[in-house]
């Protein structure tokens, strides 16, 4: 069985909160998943994990610091990770206040790595993002992204 890891940033809550979310939804359909502040993973863990989903804040329309320091230490692994199925999800604290940025950041390393990505025609395309706080719409989104992610990990399997 595919193995899933979600890794995320969080100063407020928010972020670890959609983390929550994507986690239960993707236990409650029977698929192995574990979730880390990044803090507490290493990039080589990476390596372990069939599916990735990374969760950062959005700080200056950007991802977190420490997101990125644990994509830069994923370099180490480049052209290992490639065929791993990988989203992203955002939380900021308005409207236009940088998500769709921090998210496609994310995805920019990922695709990087070779993995691949699945977008979304409805819901937030390219991964759930909050807005302040979590709404019905966010969480919404968040329990949509991983329905399809462990959508596409059985259809690649």
């Amino acid at each position: 069985m595919a193995k899933i890891v979600i890794i995320y940033h969080t100063r407020t809550g928010t972020t670890k909160a959609m983390a929550e979310i994507i986690h239960k939804e993707i236990k409650n359909n029977n698929f192995e998943a574990d979730i880390f502040p990044v803090e507490s993973i290493k990039a080589k863990q990476l390596l372990d994990y069939d599916g990735i989903i990374i969760g950062s804040p959005t700080y200056y329309g950007t991802l977190a610091g420490p997101i990125k320091q644990f994509l830069d230490d994923s370099v180490a692994f480049h052209g290992k990770l490639d065929g791993k199925i990988g989203m992203a999800f955002s939380s900021s604290a308005n409207i236009a206040g940088g998500n769709e940025t921090t998210i496609l950041s994310i995805l920019e390393a990922l695709l990087i790595h070779g993995m691949v990505i699945q977008g979304d025609f409805k819901g937030d395309h390219y991964g759930p993002v909050a807005i302040g706080k979590i709404d019905k719409r966010c969480e919404d989104n968040c329990r949509r992204m991983a329905l399809r992610f462990i959508e596409l990990i059985r259809k690649l399997a």
